[in-house]
């Protein structure tokens, strides 16, 4: 099915593609900041060609969505499961409150990526970001894996994992610890950590047409908490 979005807004873009009778392929044409693609749909796999506006496939499960173009703020936004590839650039607060499921961005992401990212039993959310992330990177992360691979070398934000109490996030190459949110504690990666990261890397490198081995040649960091209730004595 294809819909060509040029000429529709928000409101009647979505309702077109819930007003789908089947859960079959969906191809979105001359997407230009429309809001709420995909909000909480699930089972369906759409091609999106051009920007998509703020929190696309929130609260969705089990989708499969690929972005020709960059996407603006909120993707992921408690997504459940499923798999979203971005070959562009994102906005702020990509995955907050994500559940589960895979985030792929080829490029750069804003401001607080995988904010409140949380896992429960088998439901482990990752996202892999190919180039740098703006301030607050993983704030508040109770669960999941972020991988930012810095692939360009360009700057990384600061108040990275700032308030973490779980998850892990990797980071390729080199970067300051006072970039470091209180409570962060730097690691080396396991070889289990290893093991799991050449997994990702190499999904993210198939999706985009890169050496998943020159981008393993360089190491990693592992940033884990300090602790699993970081400001546990302002409650107290």
């Amino acid at each position: 099915m294809i819909i060509d979005a040029g000429s529709m807004d928000s409101r009647s873009l979505n309702a077109a593609i819930k007003g789908l009778k089947h859960n079959g392929s969906i191809e979105l044409n001359n997407v230009n900041g429309q809001r709420y693609i995909c909000v909480g749909v699930s089972g369906r796999k759409v091609e999106i060609n051009g920007t998509p506006g703020n929190d696309l496939a929130a609260f969705s499960s089990d989708v499969d969505i690929n972005v020709n173009g960059n996407a603006q703020d909120g993707v992921a936004n408690t997504l459940r499961s499923g798999r979203i590839v971005i070959h562009g650039s994102v906005g702020d607060v990509l995955g907050y409150s994500m559940q589960g499921g895979n985030v792929f961005v080829r490029d750069n992401v804003g401001y607080r990526a995988g904010i409140h990212m949380k896992e429960y039993l088998d439901n482990k959310p990752v996202i892999v970001i190919g180039g740098n992330a703006g301030d607050f990177m993983g704030e508040y992360m109770a669960g999941g894996t972020i991988l930012l691979l810095n692939l360009d070398g360009n700057h990384i934000g600061n108040f990275i994992g700032t308030g973490i109490h779980a998850g892990s996030i990797f980071i390729r190459g080199d970067f300051n610890p006072y970039q470091l949110g209180k409570g962060v504690v730097m690691v080396e990666p396991d070889a289990s950590d290893l093991e799991k990261l050449e997994v990702y890397v190499r999904e993210f490198c198939s999706r985009f047409n890169l050496d998943p081995d020159r981008v393993m040649e360089q190491g990693f960091t592992k940033l884990m908490p300090q602790s699993s209730r970081p400001y546990g004595k302002l409650y107290s």
